[in-house]
């Protein structure tokens, strides 16, 4: 693929798009909950961000992060920083 055409890819790609923009192959439920089915959803995409959509609404926006800012948020809640939520 041309340099140019994946940055046209790359920036089409955006924080509040539509999810099903991104395909609907390679989501995953990394985890679930006790919460009727509605889970959280994560797509890697090729250039290494993360997507994240909502399980019951497929169709809806999805949410688009660097690499590094998944990874500290996953380092971030295996040391705890999150257990105020529970």
């Amino acid at each position: 693929m041309h340099h140019h055409v994946r940055d046209h890819i790359r920036d089409h790609i955006r924080n509040g798009m539509p999810a099903t923009d991104l395909g609907t192959k390679g989501w995953r439920k990394p985890w679930s909950d006790d919460a009727g089915g509605a889970c959280v959803e994560a797509k890697k995409l090729n250039d290494g961000r993360v997507a994240l959509r909502q399980s019951t609404d497929p169709d809806g926006p999805a949410l688009v992060f660097p690499p590094g800012a998944m990874t500290s948020f996953v380092d971030g809640i295996k040391a705890g920083a999150a257990d105020f939520l529970c």
